[in-house]
């Protein structure tokens, strides 16, 4: 099968949705099928090798231009191209301005809007290239922000689209009106056109169905896989127990929650000393936020059992995560992937978890920890406790978390179940 599994490049940050969806095109190749991995907007930034081509489509300094002035919706497409080269997109995009939600309303929008919107040139060129070149049996779309492409791919090349679900209302739900409110209008109307649908997890299957207006029936299922190499056995860091926070730095993912719980641990006198250990991407608009998360530790005596280590990249990402004695991802958002839960599970460190989003189905699924009430300090120190004082109970919960992982959430069972998912519709 010809399966061309478009993914938004997201600059040099380390996206989960990229990862994903070059860890899929990966496996989906070693088990014999031809897939092409290709980016939008930027090259995509893996930690392992990266499969994808060369070519952009929907090149991000393009989009820029189209969307701000008429005069580039209308420039010859070889023009266009000299905007698209891929070092270039990869200077501009580690240099460029904010990509928060809060700005990017009418943009968001008129992606959406597809053939309709102010980049129809480049749904044009995408399409063209897909039927002259390519000619794939099915497109897959690695988050629902990009369905707009879709219905002139049905039309125009006669196969399926499918499209995964990740996260979208976090950033949907940021948009200023009017923008929040029709990007949602359009993004139901066209998540209806696709052939299927795709969530990780239960959970947010069901939340995006009411989210969409959709049955249930249309989302399917397909839990997320791993490339298991260099993962396994945990170390020990001297000194204190240490804490470990993996994702983006960023209020949504709750570093400041953990913030707020470890003067709470320190001044309990039952539990040993701990530390956080902390790692991901931070962007520019962020710092203000780290800023405070650091002076809310520092002024509660706190500094040097916090440390900060930034992005990292895969052997790095493993050698942290080996060095943990508990994982803690306190998000304030409800989480839809869980993915660098499934790392720091795939080498038997347990977790401490707010109670909401993917987690509780995911801690059902594996035992790999326990879960607290969200937003609640106070709740997340006497979780963070239990596990620290039960070592018996950690262990526990680390072996069979690790055991699940590598029977169910690898990404040879992953590429298995996407594939079930096309040959429903090819």
């Amino acid at each position: 099968m010809k399966i061309v599994y478009l993914a938004a490049g997201a600059g040099a940050m380390y996206c989960g949705s990229c990862l994903h969806g070059n860890t899929l095109a990966a496996a989906l190749c070693a088990a014999g099928q031809d897939c092409l991995l290709a980016p939008l907007y930027t090259p995509l930034h893996t930690d392992e090798e990266n499969v994808g081509i060369r070519r952009v489509a929907f090149g991000g300094i393009n989009v820029y231009l189209q969307e701000r002035w008429v005069l580039f919706r209308h420039t010859p497409w070889a023009f266009d191209r000299l905007w698209n080269w891929p070092p270039l997109l990869r200077w501009v995009a580690g240099r460029s301005a904010s990509v928060r939600p809060e700005h990017l309303g009418p943009l968001t929008v008129s992606m959406l809007e597809g053939e309709h919107g102010r980049q129809r040139k480049e749904v044009e060129k995408l399409v063209q290239w897909l039927a002259r070149d390519v000619r794939p049996d099915i497109v897959h779309l690695n988050n629902a922000l990009l369905i707009g492409v879709a219905r002139q791919i049905t039309r125009r090349l006669g196969v399926p689209v499918v499209c995964s679900l990740s996260g979208e209302d976090s950033f949907l739900e940021k948009l200023p009106e009017p923008y929040r409110g029709r990007a949602l209008d359009v993004l139901r109307q066209r998540a209806g056109e696709v052939a299927a649908l795709v969530a990780m997890n239960g959970y947010y299957a069901a939340f995006m169905a009411e989210y969409l207006g959709l049955p249930a029936s249309r989302i399917r299922v397909v839990p997320p896989g791993l490339n298991l190499a260099g993962h396994g056995t945990r170390t020990s860091r001297p000194g204190p127990l240490t804490i470990g926070y993996f994702a983006r730095v960023c209020p949504d993912k709750g570093l400041h929650q953990l913030a707020a719980a470890l003067p709470l641990l320190a001044a309990d006198a039952s539990v040993p000393p701990v530390q956080v250990w902390a790692a991901g991407y931070l962007d520019a608009a962020d710092r203000p936020y780290f800023t405070g998360v650091r002076r809310q530790i520092g002024e509660a005596g706190l500094g040097d059992r916090f440390h900060y280590v930034g992005p990292l990249d895969r052997a790095a990402k493993i050698a942290f995560l080996q060095s943990l004695d508990l994982f803690c991802l306190p998000t304030v958002y409800r989480e839809s992937k869980g993915l660098s839960l499934l790392e720091a599970w795939a080498n038997a460190v347990p977790a401490v978890l707010p109670a909401h989003g993917a987690f509780p189905e995911m801690v059902a699924d594996t035992g790999g920890g326990v879960l607290v009430a969200p937003n609640d300090p106070a709740a997340l120190a006497a979780g963070l406790k239990r596990m620290l004082l039960d070592a018996p109970l950690a262990a526990e919960c680390g072996r069979r978390a690790q055991r699940a992982v590598h029977e169910r959430y690898n990404a040879e069972v992953m590429a298995r179940r996407m594939m079930e998912v096309y040959e429903q519709h090819v």
